[in-house]
């Protein structure tokens, strides 16, 4: 059992007043059309969100065909994950404590990632950042996006409330 602090509990209840939910995409674009794409390469990009997330994720379909895209019908093109309460703080936290120090380079989050709705959009280029994946277990890199939605839809509001939480942004672009 850990210890949680007054501190730590007062951080998560921010969290939790503050946020909606976090929303993490994978889209598989390329990668569907690779042979033994359903039974090899879609299930290790599910486990390796499950990992991160501690939640099952969903594959998404497209509705329709576009045929400039070679993208038919019923084709899986992503996979989704929507976290909301506890999970959505506890990875709300490891992200900014954890995973964003461990990004190759990292100098901070452009100001232009929080769009007008308040919304942080962050893009990743490897799953490898999170300290739950195994580099050796997992052969497959892949890119995925994470969206935090706060409840506040004020984009000057939400800076100030990310920049609290202790979330890197950068000072001006």
């Amino acid at each position: 059992m850990s210890v949680t602090t007054s501190k730590q509990l007062h951080t998560d209840k921010k969290v939790r007043d503050f946020l909606e939910k976090v929303v993490i995409n994978v889209g598989v674009g390329r990668l569907s059309s690779q042979p033994n794409f359903e039974e090899k390469i879609l299930p290790q990009i599910a486990k390796d969100l499950s990992f991160m997330t501690g939640q099952k994720p969903e594959t998404c379909v497209a509705r329709k065909s576009i045929a400039g895209f070679k993208v038919r019908e019923g084709q899986i093109v992503g996979v989704r994950i929507t976290l909301r309460r506890q999970k959505m703080v506890d990875f709300f936290e490891r992200l900014i404590r954890i995973v964003l120090p461990r990004v190759r380079d990292f100098s901070g989050l452009a100001i232009k990632s929080v769009d007008d709705h308040g919304v942080l959009n962050i893009g990743l280029k490897e799953q490898f950042v999170f300290p739950e994946i195994n580099q050796e277990q997992s052969q497959l890199a892949f890119p995925f996006g994470i969206n935090i939605v706060p409840k506040s839809k004020n984009r000057d509001l939400a800076i100030g409330t990310y920049r609290e939480l202790g979330v890197p942004l950068k000072k001006k672009d």
